[in-house]
């Protein structure tokens, strides 16, 4: 299948952050053995020689590695993770500059793809922001924000299902057909899946709702017959009014109610930072209490405080990890689930 062959494909090196890992004839087993190694002795040494000494051996390993030897050393590397999430199910909420960048967004359905392949149970929870702003232009309809909500009067509410449910949705849909899985489409709609009931300051939003009930049995015959579920962040409440609900919420939501072992947000963003003005200062794990003692100190601030409460809220319900990552960054999914070092902050419970 086309996002199996990604993996095997030596161009799948950018898993790897190290520049010297971007060659594709250098194999998993050359980086995590010898090569290490002899880098080090090579900073370490005030010897010339011993460096360039160290360098041809380095080459002499590239030099042998074969195509094939470089893919099965990926596979091999992979096996444990495999092995970790086989049979489990992770719910991604993706947005952000992977939905925008056709790149990005077709390394996110790839990974998605190759996670089901290996027998992992995803879910992909999507909203669709750029795309409602754009048809609201288009229909001369004034796109309103408050407290960085969408205020969603009624006719701007028929605009948020025909995008997100009818064009977002179906084109996610087809791209992970295309790719070689089978998606399903739906929202909260569709098998009772989501109940929705108004924001507690609906009244100066509009439509814009909570999840107030959960009933995941649809998603679990989805999953359980190698379906990949799609969904949109749209329900509908007793009464059959539509609302649009936040696809973070959403995402969270679902992933408690199916104690999924991860929830995954996709931003844009390298994760939480010590420090909000040093990208460099990415914090890669916390617990709860670490993540609330960092909001109660104000370092973390704007829209990552909903970030932070969703996957908090989640934790608490019983998912094991949640993690936010930067999906600027090319099969950043895989990177989370299938290294070490991940692509983002993981939050434990």
């Amino acid at each position: 299948m086309p996002a199996v062959e990604s993996l095997l494909n030596p161009s799948a090196s950018k898993l790897f952050t190290s520049k010297s890992l971007l060659n594709p004839s250098i194999s998993s087993s050359s980086i995590f053995s010898p090569a290490p190694r002899l880098r080090r002795l090579s900073c370490s040494s005030s010897s010339l020689s011993i460096r360039c000494s160290a360098t041809q051996q380095i080459e002499a390993v590239v030099d042998s590695v074969t195509p094939g030897q470089f893919r099965v050393d990926v596979l091999s590397e992979s096996l444990p993770f495999i092995q970790k999430f086989r049979g489990k199910t992770i719910v991604v909420k993706y947005g952000g500059a992977a939905m925008k960048s056709r790149s990005l967004q077709a390394s996110v359905v790839n990974d998605l793809v190759l996670l089901s392949c290996v027998g992992l149970r995803p879910i992909l929870v999507h909203g669709g922001g750029p795309e409602i702003n754009n048809w609201l232009k288009r229909l001369n309809i004034e796109v309103v924000f408050r407290d960085g909500l969408r205020v969603t009067d009624a006719e701007t509410m028929k605009i948020v299902s025909m995008v997100l449910v009818g064009d977002v949705n179906k084109n996610l849909v087809s791209l992970i057909n295309k790719a070689g899985a089978s998606a399903a489409g739906l929202c909260g709609v569709d098998g009772r899946l989501l109940t929705a009931r108004p924001a507690p300051n609906a009244a100066q939003l509009g439509f814009v709702g909570e999840v107030a009930r959960v009933d995941p049995t649809v998603l679990q015959a989805l999953l359980d017959k190698g379906h990949i579920p799609v969904v949109s962040s749209v329900a509908a409440d007793e009464s059959g009014q539509m609302y649009n609900i936040n696809a973070d919420t959403v995402a969270g939501e679902l992933a408690a109610a199916l104690g999924a072992e991860k929830l995954i947000l996709l931003t844009d963003v390298a994760g939480i930072l010590e420090d909000r003005d040093d990208p460099k200062s990415l914090v890669k794990q916390i617990d709860i209490k670490g993540v609330k003692k960092m909001m109660d100190e104000g370092r973390i601030g704007g829209g990552m405080i909903p970030k932070v409460n969703c996957c908090v809220r989640s934790l608490a319900q019983g998912v094991r990890t949640a993690s936010i990552i930067d999906g600027r960054l090319e099969h950043s999914l895989l990177l989370e689930i299938m290294t070490d070092n991940g692509a983002g902050t993981m939050i434990i419970g």
